[in-house]
């Protein structure tokens, strides 16, 4: 199978599968001297893992991540980074007898259709649960991100048809959440609304947004690499995403070039934008204000309810699904966002040194 890699510089491996023995990912091109720990890692594990609300998987993972290679003594060595995350809640037989068909929404009929073959116990590769070895390189990116100045900040922002008012905006609240809506009086109406979805043994999805702080001016490249293009892609890798957005996103297509193009002023001898409709992006390349990114993320497939499909045999059946599922994907989703676009990011920076001859003389000229 091709596409289990992602990053130019800063390289990731993703491997295993929902019901294997475990799963993980190796990072390749993290920089010697970088402090790490399982410690650093684990958080934003335990942001992704099953089993935590009422609104998640009732699939009990404790998700501990290993550190297997790459560093010692407390830092990176330079060489790959192997981290191994153990699965131990596997129900197999929830899945036995899926064997036999195709669910609605899920990828069950186009891997027959290029395998010939599949690993049903869950989905295999294309589960929700493969994005943990994301989810486990994005920490390391975030804190290699971190000692640049620069930070990565995902969040719910609609749940169905509720979003979350901006002038409530609480950081705190996306951490504490059930559905990671940093708006208290939104996260009550969206639980409300979700215990009704699930009374009707149906799902909803939303949108997660992200925002990025502190990338300067210059990052990404303005024909086939393009920041926003390369982030587009990080994210919509994720299954479950439809759509994505920078910046203004759909509501450009809409606008007036008068009210969409962000006027530039000057202030002590830097140029800012006043207002920030390119979502930070301007030809592909970072202009150095926020880079703002929304992701639209459907309903979860798998619902109790009775649904038509077709099993191998040709024959048209109906089919009630089993086993543990979300009722909405988008809370868990969060942090998986906010892993790609990290190492999205950071992959870009480390490109970036190659741009101009000044950024190697600095370095090498004695």
């Amino acid at each position: 199978m091709a596409g289990s890699t992602f990053g130019t510089i800063f390289k990731i491996t993703t491997w295993g599968e929902s019901h294997g023995k475990a799963l993980g990912v190796v990072i390749d091109g993290c920089p010697a001297g970088l402090a790490l720990t399982e410690a650093d890692i684990q958080p934003y594990l335990d942001r992704r893992k099953p089993g935590q609300t009422s609104i998640s998987t009732p699939r009990k993972e404790s998700d501990q991540v290993e550190i297997l290679s790459g560093v010692f003594e407390g830092k990176t060595t330079g060489t790959p980074i192997s981290l191994i995350i153990p699965n131990t809640s596997q129900k197999s037989s929830d899945y036995s007898e899926i064997a036999s068909y195709y669910r609605p929404g899920h990828a069950d009929l186009t891997y027959d259709s290029k395998y010939g073959f599949r690993d049903y116990r869950g989905g295999g590769r294309s589960s929700g649960r493969e994005t943990a070895g994301r989810v486990a390189a994005g920490a390391v990116a975030a804190k290699l991100l971190k000692e640049m100045g620069i930070t990565v900040t995902a969040y719910t922002s609609a749940i169905g048809p509720i979003s979350i008012d901006m002038t409530q905006f609480s950081r705190q609240l996306i951490f504490s959440t059930a559905t990671c809506m940093p708006d208290e009086a939104a996260d009550k109406e969206a639980m409300a609304y979700l215990k009704e979805c699930m009374e009707n043994k149906d799902s909803c999805g939303g949108i997660v947004e992200c925002v990025i702080d502190g990338l300067p001016s210059g990052i990404g490249d303005p024909v086939f690499e393009k920041l926003d293009a390369n982030l587009a892609k990080a994210v919509m890798s994720i299954g479950a995403v439809k759509a994505v957005e920078i910046g203004d996103g759909f509501k450009a297509a809409g606008a007036k070039g008068s009210a969409n193009n962000d006027a530039f002023q000057s202030f002590n001898g830097k140029i800012y934008k006043t207002t920030n409709h390119a979502g930070g992006i301007l030809g592909g390349i970072s202009d150095g204000s926020q880079i703002i990114l929304r992701a639209h993320i459907k309903p979860t497939p798998s619902i109790f309810s009775i649904q038509k499909t077709v099993n191998k045999d040709m024959e048209n059946i109906e089919i009630a699904i089993k086993g543990r599922h979300d009722p909405v994907i988008v809370p868990r989703a969060v942090v998986v966002v906010e892993a790609m676009a990290a190492l999205t990011v950071l992959d870009a920076c480390m490109l970036n040194l190659s741009a101009k001859l000044d950024y190697l003389t600095a370095f090498y000229k004695r």
